[in-house]
């Protein structure tokens, strides 16, 4: 009798520690926050789409640099969003104050993808972002 309790005991112990490092384990790995060091800023945009992006660029620079977000008619046809200030959480940039802008025009009302560019309001230092914010380019 004493055994099969023994033996009841043991297995119960090995599940109880089992599932504790199941329940505590994930915790210990999974991140938060993202560090700004994950994100990289280069000095010049030689990929294929920072035409696009410069275009971008000179359309904004047309309608004045609008601060609000909202749609805008588009020089180019359809309209384009601005999502009003960014505001650099991460320190990725500069310090400075920044607009984002989306690169590609569409319907008004569809759906926003990932490609930006952030102009610093002051200078009008800009950055191509084609992921959303991880990787900048200064055009």
């Amino acid at each position: 009798m004493i055994s099969r309790i023994g033996r009841f005991l043991a297995g119960l112990a090995l599940v109880v520690g089992l599932s504790g490092t199941a329940l505590v384990a994930p915790a210990i790995v999974a991140p938060t926050t993202t560090d700004a060091a994950q994100a990289a800023v280069y000095s010049t945009c030689t990929i294929s789409r920072c035409s696009a992006a410069r275009t971008a660029f000179t359309g904004w620079q047309s309608l004045g640099w609008p601060t609000s977000a909202g749609w805008y008619s588009w020089p180019y046809g359809n309209y384009n969003y601005t999502g009003g200030t960014f505001y650099n959480r991460e320190g990725q940039l500069p310090s400075a104050t920044y607009s984002e802008y989306d690169v590609y025009s569409r319907a008004r009302g569809a759906a926003r993808d990932a490609y930006r560019i952030v102009v610093n309001r002051s200078t009008r230092v800009a950055y191509f972002t084609p992921d959303h914010y991880v990787t900048f380019y200064r055009l």
